[in-house]
């Protein structure tokens, strides 16, 4: 029999994880306090704006109903610029324009979710327009196999005990003003996302986006709370709103103001004000019943929107909360499963984007302005740049580590002066399909290390030797080289989770993650589709990597559907048509 399900909540974590379990035939209920039409006709929701991977996420699962009207953003500039008479008369501020891998969009969240909630009442499920709060929160819980808070804007997420070691602020550290806006020019560089930082005052961000109305654009400026553009009052109503968005940037956005121009708002609710207090909260609420709920998206991980990442978090956090659900097979619904499902998604995406966020707001480290003003000439070091938006996995190194970032820059220089970008060469070799496996190994002194590789592959079978290939510059490079011994984990196809952790630099590859020891104290992963026990017998030096051959002591093969990479992105395996 299948479970019933409640989600609270029908924004975009809310009404994206009801309409998956409602195309899997679960039993579905939705709670939200709007019906569809008082969403299309309310308040602005958010800033939104939503990169390729989210994107595709949503394409899957046919949830794009505006294809082709809905306006492409493809490219991205940063520039970081400072107050009126704070740098000597003649300095440029820093300026770059990057290319997305693949292209974002932002279609209003008004839009969106009203008709993902019409979508869901076609496909039979339950949409019950009420308020709720923690007495109605638990009448739903005592009727529902499972219940999951999808809100993150009211009391419902301070039933959530606040995770002290992954909250690092306690304030909101910006005060956000937002308006939907027509009739702004493009910008003159090309670009369709634009951010200006100026260091104490706050950011301007501003995007096409797609309205009801149609093709609009939305400015959003990130004021610092001690700073000269924060308001002393919020302002009341959408012209004032406008008002205030004008005199910032003509003060310290020039070139937002200019763009402007004669813009008039979208509509009489075109427009946000407010502060967010970026917060980690753990995931199950235990309520007075005694019942435990589940938070998801913003209810359990709210980040503050200067970087964009709060709608693409949802998109992924309902993903993973889909394959769960749809994978748990007869196990209960119980705080073990709520804290398991909720670390797969901590550990593959939210802990990238809550750290990296935290470190814009608190201010663009020097080590990284160098890697923006180089970029300015580097356009393959620009794109490395922005591509951190879409993934911000991708930053963890240089963002955070002056030596990664200067190896970048190096990167980038050998790049420029090659026949061809390395951008287009991962794209070409990126159409050969592979599995994605974890290298472990222990060193002499037993410390454990991990990566991740595609590179994987069978060399001999007699005598059996496998290889994989690190990057010369991988920071366990010398790890592996003196351990003697490592182990070949094949993910299955659930574990995307484990393949970006162990890909991203980090103090404890290993934190949350299951595993055993083998005889020599190399860890093995848990529930892999094949694991292979191998002792290194050579490195061979081969360019910018370095392959490592080892032979094979022992190994399992449990079996199962494995994970795929191709063209850049996870993908599942299926049986071919012809084979059916």
């Amino acid at each position: 029999m299948s479970p019933t399900i409640a989600i609270v909540g029908a924004g975009q974590s809310g009404a994206l994880l009801a309409l998956a379990l409602r195309r899997d035939g679960y039993d579905v209920t939705v709670v939200t306090d709007r019906t569809p039409e008082q969403v299309r006709n309310g308040p602005v929701l958010s800033s939104q704006c939503m990169f390729s991977s989210a994107l595709a996420l949503e394409a899957d699962l046919g949830l794009d109903h505006w294809p082709g009207v809905v306006p492409e953003i493809g490219r991205m500039s940063i520039t970081l610029a400072c107050p009126p008479g704070a740098t000597p008369q003649g300095d440029a501020p820093i300026h770059l324009v990057g290319s997305l891998d693949d292209h974002a969009a932002s279609v209003d969240q008004r839009l969106k979710c009203a008709q993902w909630m019409d979508d869901f009442v076609d496909l039979g499920g339950t949409l019950s327009i009420s308020e709720v709060g923690p007495a109605e929160l638990a009448e739903i819980q005592a009727t529902h196999d499972l219940t999951v808070v999808a809100t993150g804007t009211n009391a419902l997420a301070e039933l959530f005990p606040v995770d002290g070691a992954r909250s690092v602020l306690t304030d909101p550290q910006r005060v956000a003003t937002m308006v939907y806006v027509t009739g702004m020019e493009p910008d003159p560089s090309g670009a369709d996302l634009t951010m200006t930082v100026v260091a104490g005052v706050g950011e301007c961000l501003t995007m096409p986006a797609l309205a009801a109305g149609g093709p609009c654009h939305i400015v959003l400026i990130e004021a610092s709370l001690d700073g000269p553009l924060a308001p002393a009052t919020p302002p009341q109503g959408a012209l004032a709103h406008l008002d205030y968005i004008r005199s910032a940037a003509d003060a310290y956005f020039p070139e937002v103001a200019e763009r402007l121009g004669a813009s008039e708002i979208t509509d009489p609710h075109g427009f946000l004000h407010g502060t967010v207090t970026p917060v980690v909260r753990r995931p199950v609420a235990t309520l007075n019943s005694g019942g435990r709920v589940m938070g998801m998206a913003d209810a359990v991980v709210l980040n503050d929107p200067v970087t964009g990442q709060g709608s693409n978090n949802a998109v992924h956090c309902a993903f993973v909360y889909h394959q769960a659900i749809v994978a748990r097979g007869g196990q209960p619904f119980d705080d073990s499963w709520m804290r398991r499902t909720f670390e797969k998604y901590w550990r593959g995406w939210g802990q990238w984007s809550v750290s990296w966020t935290n470190s814009v707001l608190s201010g663009i480290p020097a080590h990284v302005e160098k890697v923006l003003a180089e970029a300015d000439g580097l356009p393959t070091l620009a794109d490395a740049v922005v591509r951190g938006f879409d993934d911000p996995r991708t930053v963890q190194g240089w963002w955070f580590g002056p030596a990664d970032a200067e190896r970048l820059i190096e990167s980038a220089r050998r790049e420029e002066r090659s026949r061809f970008t390395a951008r287009e060469l991962r794209r070409a070799l990126g159409h050969y399909a592979t599995g994605v496996a974890v290298i472990t190994a222990v060193t002499p002194q037993g410390r454990k290390v991990g990566i991740t590789a595609n590179s994987f592959t069978s060399v001999s079978l007699d005598p059996p030797l496998v290889s994989f290939c690190p990057a010369r510059t991988a920071p366990s490079l010398a790890d592996f080289h003196a351990a003697g011994r490592f182990a070949v984990n094949i993910l299955a196809a659930d574990q995307h989770d484990l393949s970006r952790q162990f890909a991203t630099p980090s103090p404890d590859k290993f934190d949350g993650v299951a595993y055993t020891l083998s005889d020599s104290g190399v860890p093995l992963l848990d529930r892999v589709v094949a694991r292979f026990e191998c002792r290194t017998v050579q490195h061979v030096d081969a360019g910018d990597h370095v392959i490592v051959l080892g032979q094979v002591e022992d190994f399992t093969a449990p079996g199962g559907d494995p994970l795929v990479f191709h063209s850049g992105g996870y993908r599942l395996v299926s049986t071919h048509p012809d084979y059916t």
